[in-house]
């Protein structure tokens, strides 16, 4: 019988797995070619870095914000520290800080006075609280499916979404890339609509040489624990437009007059506003950010060599702009039929049971979700939008090319990028053991 040649794919997977395989015969003996999931011995049983970083720098600084005895920013120094120095960082004109990447994006929408009647563009695949700041306006949500290959926001697909009654275009920066912020910020300047970055997840990344959050009229940044820069809850917006800024600073401290113009934003408001223990913690943080990122971006260029080459599994591509990802996340999408038709479920699982434990799937498909289902049969927008408006809604949230994104994302943690370059050899070699031996982990 004529047999196939191999392509350079399926070459390159066998000889890693003949490698991979021998080495670990070669460390642990034969049980160890056998996967964890089947009572063979973990790829790794090491931890992973602990997160977060902290010090006597933290210390320092918290004691300093706690003997001051201004606690709050009124009087104190730390939260106007960190909005100096994260605006110097990203090279923007004002920031604005808040008590969570939340309240960073209500924010906005409030400054821009969004409310009933009005329709926000947004993504599917991107944390709840993007689709929350925008109900919690009385606004319409409208998603615009995502590319799967980059795992943003579908800019082809925005123009045929807006209608006269779009008010704001929200481009999440999902995961650390970038979506093109070329096609969308011209788009926004065609129709004369406003663009807020949702970078909330996407610390020092870049758009052709420029950090994200400068890019459209805001972008706003999440401090939350699990983030890149964490002070366990916390959040910015960044802007270049001076006056609206001095409205978000309004909104979010209860619709005070700021600036020179005395600007409010309108008449609405709240207390959003960041205390100076955040603010002292995020100061400490700053100053670890650059090298931290730096040895995410090298570790991931690493992982997605070896990667790249293992069939059924295709790393996160970026768009020619993104000129730096800020790796919060490292996904990749994950093809079953190369896995002898291993499930998804069962592939994490048994990378959980190699060592690989920081191991997702990342979001659900939320357009599908209840949470959003409903919303077109919620007593509120019942009377706020005709029937033939929330039909269009509906329609808006069919999104196929997020239903599959989200049924073959895995994701790992940024956490695990601090490890080292052996860190992220064991995890090739643990998917490559999976793919190996696909077929008896699935019967099992």
């Amino acid at each position: 019988m004529k047999t196939s040649p191999m392509n350079r794919r399926q070459f390159l997977a066998t000889t890693a797995v003949a490698g991979v395989g021998l080495t670990l015969t070669a460390t642990f003996g034969k049980a160890a070619t056998k996967p964890a999931i089947l009572g063979g011995t973990p790829v790794r049983t090491a931890g992973w870095p602990h997160w977060p970083v902290c010090n006597e720098v933290e210390d320092k600084l918290l004691l300093e914000a706690l003997h001051s005895r201004k606690w709050n920013r009124y009087g104190g120094k730390q939260v106007k520290a960190f909005e100096k120095a994260f605006a110097a960082r990203a090279g923007a004109k004002s920031c604005v800080a808040t008590n969570s990447g939340t309240s960073s994006l209500y924010t906005c929408l409030g400054a821009l006075d969004i409310g009933p009647g009005d329709e926000v563009i947004l993504p599917p695949f991107t944390f709840i609280a993007t689709f929350n700041i925008i109900t919690l306006n009385y606004a319409l949500p409208i998603y615009v499916d995502v590319d799967p290959a980059t795992s943003q926001i579908d800019a082809n697909q925005i123009e045929a979404a807006l209608t006269p009654n779009t008010k704001a275009i929200i481009a999440v920066q999902i995961g650390g890339n970038v979506c093109d912020m070329d096609k969308i910020c011209a788009l926004g300047k065609k129709h004369n609509i406003p663009v807020i970055e949702d970078a909330c997840q996407s610390h020092l990344a870049e758009w052709r040489g420029r950090m994200v959050g400068n890019w459209g009229l805001a972008g706003c940044f999440s401090f939350q624990a699990s983030k890149n820069l964490n002070c366990g809850d916390g959040g910015a917006l960044l802007t270049n437009d001076l006056d609206f800024g001095f409205k978000c600073e309004s909104f979010q401290d209860q619709s005070r007059n700021k600036g020179p113009k005395n600007l409010t934003a309108g008449c609405r408001g709240g207390n959003l506003r960041m205390t100076e223990f955040q603010g002292a913690i995020l100061n400490a943080q700053l100053t670890r950010l650059e090298e931290q990122s730096r040895h995410r971006e090298q570790n991931a260029e690493y992982l997605s060599s070896m990667l790249k080459d293992i069939p059924g599994i295709l790393v996160q591509q970026q768009y020619p702009g993104c000129t730096r990802h800020a790796w919060h996340v490292y996904a990749f999408r994950y093809q079953q039929k190369h896995f002898a038709g291993l499930g998804r479920d069962k592939f994490m699982l048994a990378l959980k049971k190699e060592g690989i434990d920081d191991t997702a799937g990342g979001y659900t498909a939320w357009n599908k979700e209840g949470h959003v289902s409903q919303l077109s049969k919620n007593r509120h927008y019942k009377k706020l939008y005709s029937p033939e408006t929330l039909d269009r809604w509906e329609q808006h949230r069919q999104c196929p090319q997020n239903d599959l994104l989200c049924s073959e994302n895995v994701r790992f943690t940024q956490t695990m990028l601090l490890g080292t370059k052996s860190d992220m050899e064991q995890i090739a070699a643990a998917i490559r053991k999976i793919q190996q031996h696909a077929g008896a982990i699935a019967r099992a």
